[in-house]
This record gives structure tokens, C-alpha cells and sequence, in this order.
């Protein structure tokens, strides 16, 4: 018998290391249909469980709850939180954390099924084909909901626990079982609720509100408005954690008892109604309601009723309770005006929709606080059956706008909910062009976001305006050009009535816009059309090419100049052509590409006399400057109109690299001064430039004594400013010209 045993444990352990070296799901479930197929589930999994129960004893015992916990768990453990949930003891009122075994031997005797997720710091079955299994097999554990649900109350109802402060958040390494335990008990005993489960919870709830675990619960129900640590008092009664979990018992045991506060608030002001509606906990709502000095309509400290909690949340059956009492009100707005009906449209909760909908008092058209109606917010969102459940009212407004300007379908399109856009646009009355307060246009905005499907059904509108400016002066082609949706811009340019060339508040074409951001494709749509003014500048007078240069989108460049009416040389409003932005900001392959073209001037000046040479030195561009000097036409000693030549202007800001190339140019005066007197010389030795110093040092033609214009010389300057390795090698090439080093020389 125990070889038998050995063998079919054998094979299952092979059964399970061949899934899971599989690498992924779908192979592995592959590798199981295999393994159920041939040798069946029973060798893989159930000769493992069989092995662990042939442990005998505690080892069996552990083993098997903790497979119970990992399989019915409503999220996954933690390590600590495991180890303390398998240390309570049922029927035992202390708890003793030293009984909690270590994860160590939880590994152990699960016999190679469970395994620590250490990114996670969970345990987890190996697999989860495992769960399938144990799940399969009801009988493997005996109630194990209501097990779980009288393990948390025990701990719950410990001394060890009811200690510690309830003002505070407990330290989640010092007493891990708590957040769980507090947070999950209800959902198991919802499940399974036996007597003695009945018994602890109403021990537990007799004096809940000053209990640890009603902080822990609360903070977890409510964690933007009370994140761990903020919350001193929740107030949160027995009475409410029941309704909070909708265990009906404990919630009629609990009204029946003598001075229960029925209508009392917690901290956040949600009554014990509210709760079980919010959570849609039929059962526990009728029983609240059946008590005489219930309110049904107390608001929370947010404004939301039991009716809008539940119909936000989409729970059919409490709202049908609700509206059944003559004294809610179905059109209570919360804080935000967000009504029962409001909050159903945005979530998309037809059933809720239907159900609000056939009462005669409410109002479709009640908007929040921020205009939104029900309709403008189930059409933002998305929600098609929602729509059209509003949409078959007759007194519902399709063209109410909100508070933004929004209509319906301005969200509708702006989000790109296809169907919503269909259903709007087949009622006679929508105007397609309503704009939003900025003048955007349903066009606009479902162009700008790139949404192709809601833009051709826009289209294909006789009255809708392709054209129509938005507040930046931007049309829907523009809008959908600076953002790069290539298939919204050719959808535009299949219309012979969209104008390509309308500017935006800059002046700046959709063209423009393209090549500026270095769009190919959307470039290439748009050369396209015939119509298309290759040469249109802007407000500051950049054309296409100017703005493509001077990004450097080689691409584009390459497009334009393919075009033979392209003005490739002409000048923005500062005088300054595409070659020339192209070099100042220092993209070689777009100079390249420029001097390879007839009719670029290279020494054009912009209005300030900056010539490309210059913009490139100025900037330290080593290889722009490079490939200019190249050219026998291009001036190296151009000045601006401070008198700056490029070689000064490189000595000035400390581009070795850049000075080298010019000093290598025979035709380079080393010596130009500035209308200032400030020579290249001049400027190293004033900025301590050691490196440039000795190559302006290296020209046998250089000055060294040349002044500015209040007589300072480069060594004298150097001296001001302490430089004391510039001083001296102007020393030292002082003393080898003068023959008698006056020290008096020129200082």
C-alpha cells in the first residue's frame, strides 16, 4: 500500500512540475486538458492532498486549513496575516501569537501547493488550477466560510485585541490579522452563517463603536475620505457594521434591541441605511425600512441619501424598496447636485435608469453643479442604454447645455463614444454645431482627440461646418494637424469645402502646424491638395519650410523641397531664412540638405547682421560651422551689428572647438575688435579661457596688446579678473617679442 502511495505521489509531482514549467497560461491549461485527459486531475492534484493526509495529526490539521484560507479568502494574505488567522484558536477566548506556526512549515505541509509571492509578500497556490480543483472538491472543507468568518470573530473578540486603542490605527506588523479580520468577517458570514457565528457577532456588535476594529473597518470602507490614522472616532455603531455587511440577522436582532439609534450618523454622517443601501444589501434595507422612526432620506455629510447611494452603485433591488415609501424623495440632489437619476446615467445603470424613469416625479433634466443633466453625463460616459432610455422622453432636452457650454454631443464626440454621437445625430433637433464657451465644436473636438468614427459620421452631415473656428482660432483640420491624427486629417481633406490653409490665432496654417512638429505623413496628406499654400507664413513670418528647418524634422524638409514653388530662402519678420534657423539651432543633416539646393544664400543676414556662420559659432555648433567653412563663399569674419565676428563670439563663450575651425581658415583676422575694442584675445583672457589663449596665442599675427575701448588689454583685463594661468602665458609671450619686458607694458 505505501509503495502504491509512493507511486502515485511520484507521478503527481511530475503532473505538476510539467504545468508549471510551461510559460504561459494558455500552455499550461494545454498541459492540464493533457494531464485531466490521460492520468486525470486526481494523480496530479488529489495524490498530493492524500499525501498530506497521510502526515497525520497537527501536519494534516495546518495543512488543510491553510488551503482553506488561501482557497476562500476574499483577497489574497499576507504572510503575517496567514500565520495569525491559523494561530486563533475557536472556542478559545485569548490569543496567543506564538502559536502562529512559521511560513516555514506552512511550506511544508502543504507538500509543494502553496508558494510565497515575494514581489506581492502574499501566499498563493502554485497555481491556479489548484484553486480550481480545491474548489471543485466541496468536500475537502467543512463550512469554510462560516469557519473563516468565527475565526476573525474570535480574534476580534480576544482581549488582546479589544486593548488596544480604538482612537488610533493599531501597527499593522504587530497585529496583522486585524485589518482583515475586521474588513472580511461579515462577507464570510453573509455567506455561511452558523449559530455560534450568530453568537460572536453579536458579541462583537454589543459595543462596536468603541471597538479597534470599527477604526479598521471604517477606514477601509471610506479610504479617500479617511486614509489609515486620520479617523480618532468613526462613531461607527454595531448597527451600522451590520448594515454595512447585510447580515440580516444581526441587522434584526440589533433594531430590536432597546435604544437603538436607527437614524444615527457616523463620522461621515452615513446612517445605518445608508450603508446597507450603498452596498445594495436588499434584505437588511427592508428590515430598516419596516422600522416606524426610520428615515429613508437622511443625508450623509456629502449630501448622498440611501437613494442615490444605491442608484449610483446600480442596486436594482434597494432602489425598487425605496421608491416604493411614499416619503423619499427621488429627486434629493447631494453636495454636488447630483441627483438618484443623475448618478445612475453616469455609471451606466439602465435598470436603476428604468426604474427612476417611471415615476412621474422626477425630473430627466435636474442638472449638477456644474449644469451637467443626466443625459449630458450618460453621453459623456458613454453609456448607449442609458441614453436611449432618456431619449425616449419627451421632456428631455438633447441640447441642454451645461455649465461648460457642453451639449451631449460636444462629450459625446470629444470622448469618442460612436453610438451615443449615432443616437444624437438622428434626432431632428441637435444642432451638429453647437460649440462649447471656447467655440468648440462637436467636430473639433472629436478631430483634436483623433476619434476617425465619430468624425465621419460628422461629416457626413450636410450641416455640419468643417471650418468653424474654435476660441484659438483653430479649425477641427488644425486642431487634429497638431496633434498627428493622420486619419482624422485625411477624413478632412476628402472634403472639398475644408479650407487647408485657414490659420489659428498665430497665423500658423495646418501646414504650418505639421511641419513644425515634423508630421510626415500628415505633411505629405496635406501637399496633397492643390489648394495647399506651401509658402503662407504666420504671424511672426515663419513659412512651412522655416519652421521644419528649424526643428531640424529632416523628413520634412525633404518633402518641401520636392515642391518646386517652395520660397526656399525667404525670411521670417527678424530676417532670419530656413538655412539660417537651421544653423543656429545646429542641425547638420538640414544645413546639408540646404547647401546642396541652388538659391540659399549662406552669408545672408538676418536684421541684426547675424549671418549662419555667426548663429552657428555663437551657439558652439562645431559640425554646422564646420560644413560652412567648407564653402570658399561663406565670410568667416562677418560681424553683427555690436560689430561681433564669429571668432569673437566663440572666444566670448569658450568654444575651443569652433574658435580651432575658424583659426584654421587663413583668411580669419584673429585680431577684429568689437565696437567695444574687445578683440577674441581679449575676450578669452577676460573669461580665464587657458585653452583659448593658446591657440589665439598661436597665430603668429595676433595682438596680444591691442585695448579696448577704456584702454584695458588682454593681460590687463586677465589681471582684474585674476586669472592667473592666462596671465601667464601673456607674460611669457610678452617677454619673447619685447626684448626688454617692461612690466609697465600696458598694465
Amino acid at each position: 500500500m505505501a509503495n502504491i502511495s509512493e507511486s502515485r505521489f511520484l507521478l503527481a509531482s511530475l503532473h505538476i512540475d510539467a504545468i508549471l514549467r510551461e510559460t504561459s497560461i494558455a500552455r499550461r491549461r494545454s498541459r492540464l486538458k493533457a494531464v485531466k485527459d490521460g492520468a486525470g486531475l486526481r494523480d496530479a492534484y488529489g495524490a498530493t492532498l492524500e499525501r498530506i493526509k497521510v502526515q497525520g495529526g497537527e501536519k494534516t490539521k495546518l495543512a488543510m486549513a491553510t488551503l482553506m484560507w488561501i482557497c476562500h479568502a476574499e483577497r489574497p494574505l499576507q504572510v503575517d496575516e496567514l500565520r495569525h488567522a491559523l494561530a486563533v484558536e475557536i472556542g478559545v477566548t485569548d490569543f496567543d501569537s506564538e502559536n502562529a506556526p512559521s511560513i516555514g512549515a506552512l511550506l511544508g505541509c502543504c507538500q509543494g501547493l502553496i508558494t510565497v509571492d515575494k514581489e506581492a509578500s502574499t501566499v498563493r497556490l502554485i497555481h491556479f488550477t489548484v484553486q480550481e480543483y480545491l474548489c471543485a472538491h466541496s468536500d475537502l472543507f467543512c463550512h469554510p466560510h462560516s469557519t473563516i468568518a468565527e475565526a476573525c470573530l474570535t480574534y476580534l473578540n480576544s482581549p488582546q485585541v479589544k486593548s488596544l486603542s480604538s482612537h488610533t490605527s493599531p501597527d499593522n506588523q504587530t497585529i496583522p490579522f486585524l485589518n482583515y479580520s475586521s474588513r472580511y468577517w461579515g462577507a464570510h458570514a453573509n455567506r455561511e452563517l452558523s449559530s455560534h457565528t450568530r453568537a460572536l457577532g453579536l458579541q462583537l456588535l454589543s459595543h462596536y463603536e468603541d471597538h479597534p476594529s470599527a477604526v479598521s473597518l471604517f477606514e477601509q470602507a471610506l479610504p479617500t475620505q479617511y486614509p489609515a490614522g486620520t479617523c480618532p472616532s468613526p462613531h461607527f455603531s454595531g448597527l451600522h457594521c451590520a448594515s454595512f455587511f447585510g447580515i440580516d440577522e444581526l441587522v434584526a436582532s440589533l433594531t430590536s434591541a432597546q435604544g437603538c439609534k436607527l437614524n444615527q450618523g457616523d463620522c461621515a454622517g452615513h446612517t445605518p441605511i445608508s450603508w446597507a443601501a450603498k452596498n445594495g444589501h436588499d434584505g437588511a434595507v427592508k428590515i430598516l425600512l419596516r422600522q416606524e422612526d426610520v428615515d429613508p432620506n437622511k443625508p450623509d455629510d456629502l449630501g448622498g441619501t440611501p437613494l442615490s447611494w444605491a442608484a449610483h452603485n446600480g442596486h436594482e433591488g434597494v432602489v425598487t424598496l425605496l421608491l416604493g415609501r411614499e416619503d423619499v424623495d427621488p429627486n434629493k440632489p447631494d453636495d454636488l447636485g447630483g441627483t438618484p437619476l443623475l448618478w445612475a446615467a453616469q455609471n451606466g445603470h439602465e435598470g436603476v435608469v428604468t426604474l427612476l424613469l417611471g415615476r412621474e416625479d422626477v425630473d430627466p433634466n435636474k442638472p449638477d453643479y456644474l449644469g451637467g443633466t443626466p443625459l449630458s453625463w450618460a453621453a459623456h460616459n458613454g453609456h448607449e442604454g442609458v441614453v436611449t432610455l432618456l431619449l425616449g422622453r419627451e421632456d428631455v432636452d438633447p441640447n441642454k447645455l451645461d455649465d461648460l457650454g457642453g451639449t451631449p454631443l460636444s462629450w459625446a464626440a470629444q470622448n469618442g463614444h460612436e453610438g451615443v454621437v449615432k443616437l444624437l445625430l438622428e434626432l431632428n433637433d441637435v444642432d451638429p454645431n453647437y460649440p462649447d464657451e471656447n467655440d468648440r465644436t462637436p467636430l473639433w473636438c472629436a478631430a483634436v482627440e483623433g476619434h476617425e468614427g465619430v468624425v465621419k459620421l460628422l461629416l457626413e452631415r450636410n450641416d455640419v461646418d468643417p471650418n468653424r473656428l474654435e476660441m484659438g482660432g483653430q479649425t477641427p483640420l488644425g486642431g487634429a494637424t497638431v496633434s498627428g491624427h493622420e486619419g482624422v486629417v485625411r477624413l478632412l481633406l476628402e472634403r472639398n469645402d475644408v479650407d487647408p490653409n485657414r490659420p489659428d490665432k498665430h497665423g500658423r496654417t495646418p501646414l504650418g502646424c505639421a511641419t513644425f512638429d515634423g508630421y510626415e505623413w500628415v505633411v505629405k496628406l496635406l501637399l496633397g491638395r492643390n489648394d495647399v499654400d506651401l509658402n503662407r507664413p504666420d504671424n511672426q513670418g515663419s513659412t512651412p519650410f522655416s519652421l521644419a528647418a528649424s526643428n531640424g524634422h529632416e523628413g520634412v524638409v525633404k518633402l518641401l523641397l520636392g515642391r518646386n514653388d517652395l520660397d526656399i530662402d525667404r525670411p521670417d519678420n527678424q530676417g532670419c531664412t530656413p538655412f539660417s534657423s537651421a544653423a543656429n539651432h545646429g542641425h547638420e543633416e538640414v544645413v546639408k540638405l540646404l547647401l546642396e539646393r541652388d538659391g540659399v544664400d549662406p552669408n545672408r543676414p538676418d536684421e541684426n547682421d547675424r549671418t549662419p556662420l555667426w548663429c552657428a559659432a555663437v551657439k558652439g555648433h562645431e559640425a554646422v560651422v564646420k560644413l560652412l567653412l567648407e564653402r570658399n563663399d561663406v565670410d568667416p569674419n562677418c560681424r553683427d551689428e555690436h560689430g561681433r565676428t564669429p571668432l569673437g563670439c566663440a572666444a566670448a563663450w569658450g568654444y575651443e572647438g569652433v574658435v580651432k575651425l575658424l583659426l584654421a581658415r587663413d583668411d580669419v583676422d584673429p585680431n577684429y575688435s568689437d565696437r567695444y575694442g574687445q578683440t577674441p584675445l581679449w575676450w578669452s583672457a577676460s573669461q580665464g579661457y587657458e585653452g583659448l589663449v593658446k591657440l589665439l596665442l598661436g597665430r603668429e599675427d595676433i595682438d596680444l596688446n591691442r585695448p579696448d575701448v577704456d584702454g584695458q588689454t588682454p593681460l590687463g583685463s586677465a589681471f582684474d579678473n585674476g586669472h592667473t594661468g592666462v596671465i601667464n602665458l601673456l607674460q611669457a609671450r610678452i617677454s619673447m617679442e619685447t626684448a626688454d619686458a617692461q612690466p609697465s607694458l600696458q598694465l
